[in-house]
């Protein structure tokens, strides 16, 4: 392998990689790329503890290739001389948590690639100060690269986590409502994707008192038979909302894979996620204290921004991608701004109490802990977000650039053009603050709302996210779009034709 085809396999500040190959999409997440990835991992470890034989955990979600990674994996490490402790199927969150917990690791990598499709995988990495950053990762590779590694013959134990980390979920409700089944009397379905989050049903939520009875898709299966294991999926969503009205449920949780995003429903069957969801634990943190700055990422909407300044807290927008928005929060509270919460609206929430760990599960946790609060005061959960101004209509149309050419450059060239374009129209003003593409605001006569044009973090895509807060905003808003973009031949239109039709 050469060192362009290792750095290709990073994506943000994991590993991605297609692990089981096609004609028409062959693997490279290979036996050869893991090992030496690994290998490489436990040279940068060492270096980092000073530490010549470091002890990496290991552990990975249902992914169809999730057994032969890990094994590669292991390989890589023994061969260096370092151990290796197998936790075998866990959370991407607990992988971290065992390094603060006296688990008896250095470091450790999670096998996943999220929500991707089956033939994906991937390799997630932690040292005790949280995961790595993407310069930690192009120094990963470069080493893997170089392919200079010691000899060594570590060994391999096995020794799981995930009960360890689900017990400290349950106190931490225990602890913080004062009873030991504070969800009794409560039904309160999972719909766990097929991935590795089934475990919150038997070891958190059944010792809480809480009914599972109409949870879904509990069993691990890579294959992912029920719907993609994304919570931002509108089948996902969709099937865990109709099993709460099947069942009567009083609250519905669905992980992604790994269980570092998560969404919910309420009783009525609506959704809770993306603007609904940081709106509620915006509420229920802004409760505790109040003047907190909310980090979220670029695509949220006014009506979020108004709910948390009308709660006590100032909304703070920053780039997509949970690493930006977690680092942006951090750098605030070193400023000395209280900053809670950093979370974008695919689901991903990090919270500083809890090291600033991407975790679906210790999210959900914590709104249950306030579903028992109010459920004691008589109230209803949503009650705190009874107030969030909703946008009547809201959309994300995804426009793709035709294969081989630079999208990069020519999607920077777009939206430089879309602001002067903005500009030059009356109807039309920039928001104040852009930190990514370029965020539009259109006036009543002209949708009412506004859009984001902003290129993917990892794709040849473009997206635009667009939202009115009139009937019929948005189609008028898509059709100025469509009406700038048209003229650009690498651009494929079509998704937004569609939308407009």
């Amino acid at each position: 392998m050469t060192e362009k085809d290792f750095y290709l396999l990073k994506n943000g500040t994991d590993i991605r990689g297609t692990a089981i190959g096609t004609e028409n999409d062959p693997a490279t997440l290979t036996p050869e790329a893991v090992t030496r990835i690994a290998s490489a991992f436990l040279v940068w470890v060492a270096a980092k503890t000073d530490k010549a034989h470091p002890t990496i955990a290991v552990g990975h979600d249902s992914r169809l290739s999730s057994d032969r990674i890990t094994a590669d994996v292991a390989r890589g490490i023994t061969a260096c001389g370092g151990d290796v402790i197998l936790t075998g199927l866990s959370s991407t969150p607990s992988m971290f948590m065992l390094l603060k917990d006296g688990f008896g690791a250095d470091a450790s990598v999670m096998v996943t690639a999220s929500h991707l499709p089956k033939e994906k995988n991937g390799l997630k990495f932690f040292v005790p100060e949280g995961g790595l950053e993407g310069s930690d990762v192009e120094e990963v590779l470069r080493i893997a690269a170089l392919g200079v590694y010691p000899d060594g013959n570590g060994k391999v134990t096995k020794k799981s986590y995930i009960e360890k980390y689900a017990s400290d979920l349950v106190e931490m409700v225990r602890r913080a409502t004062g009873e030991k089944t504070p969800l009794a009397g409560k039904r309160i379905l999972v719909d766990a994707s097929s991935g590795a989050g089934g475990f919150y049903v038997d070891l958190v939520l059944k010792p809480l008192g809480a009914d599972t009875a109409g949870s879904l898709f509990l069993q691990p299966d890579g294959n992912f038979p029920g719907h993609i294991p994304n919570p931002e999926n509108a089948a996902a969503m969709r099937a865990v909302s109709e099993a709460v009205l099947r069942h009567r449920a009083d609250f519905g949780i669905i992980f992604d894979t790994d269980v570092d995003r998560a969404g919910a429903v309420g009783p009525d069957g609506k959704e809770i996620n993306r603007n609904r969801l940081i709106a509620l634990i915006s509420a229920i943190l802004l409760e505790e204290k109040k003047g907190a700055y909310i980090v979220t990422d670029s695509v949220t909407s006014d009506g979020l921004t108004a709910f948390i300044e009308a709660h006590g807290g100032v909304h703070h927008r920053f780039k997509r991608g949970y690493k930006n928005v977690i680092n942006e929060s951090k750098r605030l509270n070193a400023e000395g701004k209280d900053s809670p919460l950093a979370i974008e609206t695919s689901g991903h929430a990090a919270l500083r109490e809890n090291y600033f760990l991407d975790d679906g599960a210790y999210l959900v946790t914590r709104l249950l802990i306030a579903l028992a609060d109010a459920a004691a005061k008589g109230k209803n959960l949503l009650s705190l977000i009874a107030d969030l101004p909703e946008p009547k209509e809201a959309a994300e149309v995804r426009l793709t650039f035709l294969p081989g050419c630079d999208y990069k450059s020519l999607g920077g060239d777009v939206i430089k053009a879309f602001a002067a374009y903005a500009i030059s129209k009356p109807y039309l003003s920039l928001a104040p603050e852009n930190y990514e593409g370029v965020r539009v605001n259109f006036d009543k006569s002209h949708g009412n709302g506004w859009a984001l044009l902003r290129m993917s973090l990892h794709e040849p895509i473009m997206p635009i996210n667009a939202e009115s807060a009139s009937a019929g905003g948005n189609k008028l808003i898509l059709k100025e779009l469509y009406s700038f973009l048209k003229g650009y031949d690498f651009l494929s239109a079509a998704d937004l034709e569609k939308a407009i039709k």
